[in-house]
């Protein structure tokens, strides 16, 4: 096997996924806290300052649970307008990509803008999978419009431009990467309140209307990566199901299968009382918590949907029930792992993505290689599942079987086996690549892709296991073929 990324690379991520704890708030016990309580001053007179060291120092007891409004409903687009006006919003910013803009959704929100009398600007140059540059050139145009509110049309990837763009244009000052998270950026907190931002899904998958999430290639470090913080949430996601009829097949499949992981992984994180010290200051506790009690109900509930309904969505264009089940189960996911948090599928992805060289998947019309983030999360689930299985096996078991797989005489320690097999049985079907190998890559591979996928600490601290270089490289040559 070639040489690995450093020793000092792995020695600082272990530093950022060692940490656990023995609290009982998430083993099963009932007093999982939903909202943290202040220290006991027992008497005692404690100044702010000891009070902070005290929480840095203090296991994580508290989790907090933030989503977006959400309206769901056929036809509810019609009432962006109204929304609008009802902000008192005088210049509006709507982002959309070029295909979007030919189609039903932008033309619904346009003439509901119009219909209330809203003074709008179209940005329409969003790019399929971001990357810096993309986000850098909506940033500007954002600046230079000065808008009010912005609204969002479009998939994972409008939404999220118009989050950086929304960000920005009330950070005038600021540099890209003074948000995005560390390492590769600075990782600094949202402290000012943003634009107001509808976002209006044109897709069944990222749930991006409910979480503070924006994702783009820094394309000089070979990389995905993004920027994390609740302020960016849309203030208001338009979960209209008429939007997502013009998705062709292989959209309907991609944008599913990422909220297949997306609940997944955050039923499967590490436990928010084992995710590290609590912060000194709320403000710091991140957006990604760990699995947690109210996570796990609405990922959970997403899984089951997403087992019933994609495979049904891939397969017939006209069986709405299952199209709008869909657009129903990203954003319960969204608000489960927009709190809970993905880990290692997700974290592989940003490699796999980051360096594809020459794969374009079929259907998506962009002008650049594509593997559509959907199907790079998805392709190392198998070999994910079977490395994190040992740390909760039943939960593991229990996804098993709602896709499809018989436990009723598994044994605790073939969880991993089973679950893998299901995930395969399951993408298999639905017609996903054979592997990473399908992407153009090799065992030779492995290290750059390693090295693009260590610096994604937001998410690898989340595996409920120890994850280094050898681990990740173990993935990954697991993955060049999955059937």
């Amino acid at each position: 096997m070639p040489s690995r990324p450093s020793a000092a690379a792995v020695s600082n991520l272990m530093r950022m996924v060692g940490s656990s704890c023995s609290c009982p708030a998430h083993s099963g016990h009932s007093g999982a806290a939903l909202v943290g309580t202040a220290a006991h001053n027992h008497g005692h007179s404690h100044s702010h300052k000891r009070l902070a060291s005290a929480a840095m120092e203090r296991p994580e007891y508290a989790f907090e649970m933030a989503t977006s409004t959400v309206r769901v409903g056929a036809g509810a687009t019609q009432e962006v307008g109204m929304d609008l006006a009802n902000l008192k919003a005088k210049r509006v910013m709507v982002f959309t990509d070029r295909n979007i803009a030919k189609l039903h959704p932008l033309k619904a929100v346009s003439e509901s803008l119009e219909r209330a009398g809203i003074n709008f600007s179209v940005y329409k140059d969003v790019r399929v999978e971001p990357s810096d540059a993309s986000f850098q050139h909506a940033i500007d145009a954002a600046r230079a419009y000065a808008p009010d509110a912005i609204v969002a049309v479009g998939g994972g990837s409008t939404m999220d431009t118009a989050k950086a763009a929304n960000l920005f244009a009330v950070y005038r000052d600021a540099q890209l990467l003074d948000f995005v998270n560390a390492p590769l950026g600075k990782g600094k907190p949202i402290d000012r309140t943003l634009l107001p931002l509808i976002a209006v899904p044109t897709t069944a998958g990222t749930g991006s209307e409910c979480t503070g999430s924006a994702i783009f290639d820094l394309k000089d470090k070979k990389a995905k990566t993004g920027i994390s913080d609740r302020a960016l949430r849309p203030m208001l996601g338009i979960v209209d199901p008429l939007n997502t009829r013009s998705m062709p097949q292989q959209v309907r499949l991609a944008s599913g299968l990422d909220v297949l992981c997306h609940a997944v992984e955050s039923y499967t994180a590490i436990p928010y009382t084992r995710r590290g010290p609590a912060p000194a200051n709320p403000l710091l506790r991140p957006a990604y918590q760990g699995s947690n009690p109210i996570s796990d109900i609405w990922s959970s509930k997403a899984l089951r949907m997403v087992a019933e309904s994609l495979p049904r969505s891939v397969a017939n264009a006209d069986d709405c029930e299952a199209q709008d089940a869909m657009t129903l189960a990203a954003a319960y996911a969204g608000i489960g792992f927009g709190n809970g948090g993905v880990h290692l599928m997700h974290g592989c992805s940003y490699g796999i993505s980051g360096l594809n060289a020459s794969y374009c998947h079929p259907q998506y019309n962009t002008d650049h290689p594509l593997c559509p983030h959907g199907i790079s999360v998805a392709i190392t689930s198998p070999a994910v599942a079977e490395f994190t299985a040992a740390t909760s096996p039943d939960r593991h078991l229990e996804v098993a079987a709602i896709l499809g797989a018989d436990i009723t005489n598994a044994k605790r320690d073939d969880a991993g086996t089973i679950l893998a097999d299901a995930l395969r049985r399951f993408l298999f079907d639905l017609g996903v690549p054979d592997g990473i190998s399908a992407f153009g890559f090799t065992s030779a591979d492995i290290d750059p892709l390693v090295e693009s996928i260590l610096p994604q600490h937001r998410v690898l601290k989340l595996s409920p296991r120890q994850t280094g270089a050898e681990q990740i490289a173990g993935i990954l040559e697991r993955s060049l073929k999955n059937y």
